[in-house]
């Protein structure tokens, strides 16, 4: 997902015991509570389906008293200088590569990606925080002439308490990298890390406490599920509530926080395209292919391209390329430096992928490679997918419009420019693209063709930080990683003096 360089693993990852956090309760106003309710949730190693043991499970009246604890800290952290705030979030970048492999380690083993990968994602939540960090003093206004006599300006203000609800592909990266906008804004922060993959989040919260790397009620952290998601909805207390995660959670998000008219961000599902043209570089193409795909975590990415439209010229060629640079994921235990494909998350992502694999096949799509479990020494009771790739697919077949959010791709076969358009299209989703082609009006027409808030040419998948990301359609709302996300998390106040 991520462009990052430098980071790498030394040697072979230590027992869960050593890396995984001593506290499970939940963490707000500097300090780690039990659940009002008593309520906890187990969790698995979706590598080898053994326990991980348990997590609190927050309830409303938790939720109340986090709110309460972050809204007492609100002036706090509002009043403090801005270089002081950017100067807390640097602090907390350094500590984060400072236990970058033990991050990576804990993130390998509850949610399943490679721990090499995870490193990355612990460089790039690094970087997140650093980037917000310098752009503390663009949260300004501006002077508005409006006639003699008459001095106008606006201010940027926080907005307050902000939800962050996250999603677990990628848990230490959005725990660090998608908070870094409304802490660098002035707000104070609840996160409710994704159920299946929440104990990074929680180290994170140790390491904040016992470094007093910021001060207390202004980072949270609440476990749970859909019961914790609906009062971070609803709550007054909450100005913002903003989701990485499904179409569905996100819309129930949306009328959760309609009553009291809440500023929501939502970064939601994609079934991307990939657009080759006959010009492309076939080797380079088919490289790209499958790195969109995000294999690595399995094809579990909002930005895989898990639609590839080959140009008939062409399509036999690129797709046995394909086909080739598939076989080179291989699954293992994610927590070894060596493994190039993790799980899916849980049994039930497992189910979910395998049943629309049956999709495709009952459809008349045609099977060119994978479509099985997999199981491997010391991993029978892994959710692993063979890396899978339909071709003959047509936009009336289910793997075709649905996001599987699993290693599978659906390849096409166009001819006309137009078609293929309208194909490219004719889904509900439009977060990214990516575009083969060596001429540049090809390129730059095609970018203005397709319905995507991203779109890479002749490469896909990397994000660059400073660079908005968000997508069409029921994709999202609002874009990220980008000054445009610190912008979302103010309010505008404009000031009228007459003189």
């Amino acid at each position: 997902m991520t462009q990052v360089s430098g980071t790498q693993v030394s040697g072979r990852a230590r027992a869960p015991a050593d890396v995984l956090p001593a506290e499970r309760r939940l963490f707000y106003g500097g300090a780690f509570h039990s659940a009002a309710g008593g309520g906890r949730m187990a969790l698995l190693n979706p590598a080898t389906g053994a326990g991980l043991g348990e997590v609190e499970e927050a309830a409303a009246a938790d939720v109340e008293a986090a709110v309460a604890a972050a809204a007492a800290a609100f002036p706090v952290w509002r009043d403090l200088k801005p270089l002081e705030r950017a100067d807390r979030l640097r602090a907390l970048a350094a500590a984060l590569r400072e236990h970058a492999e033990e991050f990576a380690l804990i993130d390998a083993i509850d949610c399943g990606n490679p721990v090499a990968e995870m490193l990355r994602d612990v460089e790039m939540g690094a970087r997140g925080l650093e980037f917000f960090a310098g752009l503390v003093t663009e949260v300004k206004g501006e002077t508005i002439p409006v006639g003699p006599g008459f001095l106008n300006y606006t201010l940027r203000e926080p907005l307050g308490v902000v939800a962050r609800v996250i999603a677990y592909n990628h848990p230490i990266m959005f725990a660090t990298m998608r908070c870094a906008a409304p802490l660098a804004a002035g707000n104070t922060l609840i996160v409710k890390p994704a159920e299946q993959a929440p104990l990074s989040a929680l180290r994170l919260a140790e390491l904040i406490r016992d470094r007093d790397l910021l001060p207390p009620g202004v980072y949270n952290v609440l476990t749970g599920g859909r019961a914790c998601g609906e009062a971070l909805s609803t709550h007054p207390g909450i100005a913002r509530v903003a989701l990485i995660g499904s179409v569905p959670t996100g819309k129930a998000i949306l009328r959760a926080a309609a009553d009291t008219v809440k500023s929501v961000g939502l970064e939601m599902g994609g079934k991307n395209a990939l657009i080759a043209f006959p010009d492309a570089d076939l080797d380079k193409l088919a490289a790209g292919a499958v790195a969109g795909m995000n294999l690595t975590w399995s094809g579990q990415s909002c930005g895989s391209t898990s639609r590839v439209f080959l140009h008939d010229s062409h399509h036999d060629a690129v797709l046995e390329r394909i086909v080739a640079g598939c076989a080179h994921y291989r699954p293992g235990d994610p927590a070894d430096p060596a493994t190039t494909m993790g799980p899916l998350i849980s049994r039930a992502q497992y189910d979910k992928v395998l049943r629309y694999i049956g999709y495709g096949r009952e459809e008349g799509a045609r099977l060119v490679t994978g479509g099985g479990p997999i199981t491997a020494p010391g991993l029978e009771g892994g959710f692993f997918v063979e890396p899978t790739v339909f071709a003959d697919v047509t936009m009336g077949m289910r793997i075709a419009r649905e996001e599987i959010f699993g290693p599978v791709l659906s390849v096409f076969r166009w001819r006309d420019e137009e078609e293929l358009y309208r194909q490219v299209n004719a889904t509900d989703y439009g977060l990214s693209a990516a575009i083969f082609t060596r001429d540049l009006d090809t390129a730059h027409r095609a970018a203005a063709r397709v319905q995507a808030g991203y779109v890479w040419v002749n490469h896909a998948g990397p994000h660059f930080v400073g660079v908005p990301f968000g997508g069409y359609k029921q994709s999202g709302m609002g874009r990220e990683e980008s000054i445009e996300e610190l912008y979302a998390c103010t309010q505008v106040k404009n000031v009228n003096i007459r003189f």
